[in-house]
C-alpha cells in the first residue's frame, strides 16, 4: 500500500504589526494578516520584526524565523528581556508635565537607544499648560546640548510639529503611562480608536491603557508604533564599556582615563570623574556608576554560582 504524503505549503514571508505574548499578527506584501504563532515556547519576536512562517489555515499560521533585524529596542532586568520592537528607525519618547515624569527613565531610554544604535527625539506633550511647559523645558535643557530633538505639542489639539520627524521612518512612541501616546495615535491615525484614559491625580501616575504593540500607518511612507507605557527600564544587558558609550556626554573623554580598563566609579586618574559637574550633569553620571555597581555585583554573583 503505497504511502500518503504531505505536501508542506510554501514559506511565506511578512512583517509583525502587532505583538500579544506569544500571538503575533503578520501582515504579508498583499496586505493581509495572518494570526499566528510560535514554535514551542519560542518568543523572542517584536512588533517590526520580518518574519518567515507557514500558512496553516486560511487566516493562521506559524511563525518559523525571523530575518536579520537592523535594529532591536528592549530592556532587561536580571533574569529576562522584554522586546519592544525591531527595525525601527528611531524612538519617540513621550512624556508631559502631568503626570510627573521620571528623568531617569528618560535616561534610561536614551541610553538603550544609544545602545541600540537608534536615533531618539523627545515630544514634551501637553503644550497647553504653558507654565508647566516652561519650567520643564528648562528642566530638560540638557538633552538639546546632547543632540536630542524636544518637540514641544498638544497631542488634543494638533501633533504637527511631529509630523516632519516621522516621514518615511518606522518609529516607536515610547514612555511613561498616561503621558499621551495613545492620543497622538488617536490622532495621527483617526480610525486607530486607541483607548485613551486619564491620569490619577492622587497617585500623580498614569493609567495603562495600551497593553501590546501595534504598527499603524500614517501614510504611505510613514509608520508608528504604539506600545505599553512602563515604570522601569532595565539595562542588563549592555556591558560597563557599552554603557560608557551609550551616554554622549561620556564619549569625549572616554579613553583618556590613566587605566585602560577604568570603569569611572572611584578609579584615580579618570577623565570621566575629572570632567565632574561641569562638563557632565550629576544624574547622569550617578545613574551610570549606580548601573555598572548593580551589574557588576550581578555579574560576580553569577560567576561564583558557576553560571
Amino acid at each position: 500500500m503505497q504511502q500518503k504524503t504531505t505536501t508542506k505549503s510554501p514559506a511565506l514571508s511578512g512583517e509583525i504589526v502587532a505583538a500579544f505574548g506569544r500571538r503575533f499578527h503578520v501582515e504579508l506584501p498583499d496586505n493581509e494578516v495572518l494570526e499566528c504563532v510560535t514554535r514551542g515556547r519560542k518568543s523572542e519576536f517584536a512588533c517590526g520584526d520580518r518574519v518567515s512562517i507557514q500558512r496553516t489555515s486560511a487566516d493562521q499560521g506559524v511563525i518559523e524565523d525571523a530575518e536579520p533585524r537592523k535594529s532591536l529596542l528592549y530592556r532587561s532586568d536580571a533574569f529576562r528581556q522584554k522586546l519592544i520592537a525591531a527595525n525601527v528607525d528611531q524612538v519617540v519618547f513621550v512624556l508631559a508635565t502631568k503626570p510627573s515624569f521620571s528623568e531617569e527613565l528618560l535616561s534610561r531610554c536614551l541610553i538603550a537607544c544609544e545602545g541600540a544604535n537608534v536615533s531618539a527625539i523627545v515630544v514634551l506633550n501637553k503644550a497647553d499648560l504653558v507654565e508647566e511647559m516652561a519650567k520643564t523645558q528648562r528642566e530638560l535643557s540638557w538633552l538639546a546640548d546632547l543632540g536630542y530633538p524636544m518637540v514641544p505639542l498638544s497631542a488634543k489639539e494638533s501633533v504637527a510639529p511631529l509630523k516632519p520627524y516621522l516621514d518615511g521612518k518606522l518609529s516607536v512612541l515610547v514612555g511613561q503611562s498616561g503621558m499621551g501616546k495613545s492620543t497622538i495615535i488617536n490622532t495621527l491615525v483617526p480610525d486607530a480608536a486607541v483607548k485613551v484614559s486619564e491620569f490619577s491625580t492622587a497617585l500623580d501616575a498614569g493609567k495603562h491603557t495600551t497593553t501590546n504593540a501595534r504598527v499603524y500607518r500614517i501614510d504611505a511612507t510613514s509608520r508608528v508604533i504604539d506600545s505599553p507605557g512602563f515604570q522601569e527600564f532595565g539595562l542588563f544587558h549592555l556591558t560597563d564599556n557599552e554603557l560608557a558609550h551609550a551616554l554622549p556626554e561620556f564619549r569625549p573623554y572616554l579613553g583618556n582615563c590613566r587605566f585602560q580598563n577604568c570603569r569611572h566609579l572611584i578609579e584615580p586618574g579618570c577623565a570621566i570623574l575629572a570632567a565632574g559637574k561641569e562638563k557632565i550633569r550629576p544624574s547622569r553620571l550617578n545613574l551610570y556608576q549606580r548601573l555598572a555597581t548593580q551589574h557588576g555585583e550581578w555579574r560576580a554573583t553569577q560567576k561564583a554560582q558557576g553560571r
